[in-house]
């Protein structure tokens, strides 16, 4: 048995403040909720739950760069591939709002793994990696 869904549920800190993010900036349509303690989100096909807790006022110690192939890496992370069309409108988004974490760019370029990809965090420092493969591998 396979699924091609996930469920991931993260800390949200200030859920008003962050499903608002979710919601306005990367374009994310809301699901079910109990109010006040967790929303759940539609994250492209996926259901992502934030829940509300105490606030991070920076970067968690559990956050470390890793080397890998095309520079450094912010772990942990999550993400999503999407299309190009979803992939340049979130983009713009973030750009227009609260910017990059890790800009742009592109990896494995010539390679049937290449992809445009960014990193982004959250209003709790949640961070996440939205890319884009140039082929379609499913």
């Amino acid at each position: 048995m396979s699924s091609n869904r996930f469920h991931l549920a993260i800390e949200a800190g200030d859920l008003t403040k962050t499903v608002n993010w979710y919601k306005d900036v990367l374009g994310c349509e809301l699901d079910m909720a109990e109010e006040g303690k967790w929303q759940d989100i539609d994250f492209w096909g996926n259901e992502l739950t934030l829940h509300a807790s105490e606030p991070r006022t920076s970067k968690g110690d559990e956050r470390n760069r890793h080397k890998v192939a095309m520079g450094e890496v912010c772990v942990p992370h999550f993400g999503v591939h999407l299309s190009i069309a979803d992939y340049k409108q979130v983009r713009a988004s973030v750009a227009a709002n609260n910017g990059f974490l890790d800009e742009p760019y592109i990896r494995f370029e010539g390679t049937t793994y290449q992809q445009e990809t960014f990193f982004v965090e959250d209003p709790n420092f949640n961070v996440l990696e939205i890319k884009h493969l140039v082929s379609d591998r499913n």
